[in-house]
């Protein structure tokens, strides 16, 4: 796994899965797997929010863990982490940041 711009630290990843605790999942991975428009939508999504919560559905051809990493890495985001069939990505607008970790 290649590593990204920054890493985030353990207190920043616990700040972000509180922030995470709460939202309801806005992508979803279905039967086609990672696409173009599954990281396409999650790209817009997380240059507006800059956190997302991500569900792999039972259909997925893929394992939670790995859909959601490769989603990660095709995004540029941070993998917060995986409960089940959810993933939480971060990713920091650079222009408009609205996040501000500790």
């Amino acid at each position: 796994m290649l590593a990204n711009e920054t890493t985030l630290t353990g207190k920043q990843k616990r700040f972000l899965r509180a922030l995470g605790s709460t939202l309801e999942p806005v992508v979803q991975i279905g039967k086609g797997g990672v696409v173009d428009s599954v990281i396409e939508s999650a790209a817009q999504v997380l240059t507006v929010r800059e956190i997302i919560k991500v569900r792999v559905l039972q259909n997925s051809p893929e394992e939670p863990k790995t859909a959601i990493a490769a989603l990660a890495r095709a995004t540029g985001a941070e993998l917060v982490q995986v409960i089940g069939r959810n993933g939480l990505l971060y990713k920091k607008n650079e222009e408009k940041s609205k996040i501000e970790l500790p």
